[in-house]
């Protein structure tokens, strides 16, 4: 049997299955994430020309931190206050994309520790928080790109929306870099070009 095409573009058609996950995910409005997650910034922080976040924890507090490169240096933000911490405008190192690991030099609290890099060049966070949330990127009308926060398996193929997963965030502006998990858990970041915004939650 032919598989049927999408007569304006020669591709090939969806699903009526699929077709419904399409037109789930683009109805779907942008809504806070629920308890416990918080906002830090309340929005989301500028960062022209982000190019990659990665993590790392503050040994005197316990926080989760942000890494985030761009083409303006290095900058450390704290995942909980939303405090930026550390500042390098110009570093000796070629960046993340010159290493084998997609490694960058910690600065500030993570002085003296190598922090991997999710972005531009590859690598990235994680897609779980190890205590049943989850979160799936999907680009039903690429090139954008909308994030979407599940919990305790919740599954954003079965309606409804917002009884276990939420469309968080819709990047209509910019081009996603990264989104993903701390290590810890505690923490959902997703960087674009232009942005960051961080959720946290506590331990």
């Amino acid at each position: 049997m032919r598989r049927k095409t999408a007569p304006e573009t020669g591709a090939p058609a969806l699903s009526p299955y699929q077709e419904g996950l399409r037109a789930r995910l683009l109805a779907a409005p942008v809504v806070p994430a629920p308890e416990p997650w918080r906002n830090v910034f309340g929005g989301r922080a500028a960062v022209g020309g982000l190019t990659g976040i990665g993590f790392g924890t503050d040994s005197g507090t316990g926080h989760d931190l942000v890494t985030v490169v761009s083409g303006a240096g290095y900058g450390v933000f704290d995942a909980v206050t939303g405090e930026r911490i550390a500042r390098d405008r110009d570093p000796e190192d070629d960046g993340p994309d010159g290493t084998a690991d997609l490694s960058c030099p910690g600065i500030g609290p993570l002085a003296g520790r190598r922090v991997r890099i999710a972005g531009l060049f590859g690598g990235g966070a994680h897609s779980t928080s190890g205590d049943g949330w989850t979160v799936d990127v999907e680009a039903p009308d690429w090139p954008n790109h909308r994030v979407l926060l599940s919990s305790n398996g919740g599954d954003w193929h079965r309606p409804p929306h917002t009884e276990g997963w939420w469309h968080v965030f819709h990047s209509t502006w910019s081009t996603l870099r990264a989104a993903g998990f701390s290590p810890s858990g505690r923490t959902l970041a997703v960087a674009t070009s232009s942005d960051l915004t961080l959720w946290t939650r506590d331990a």
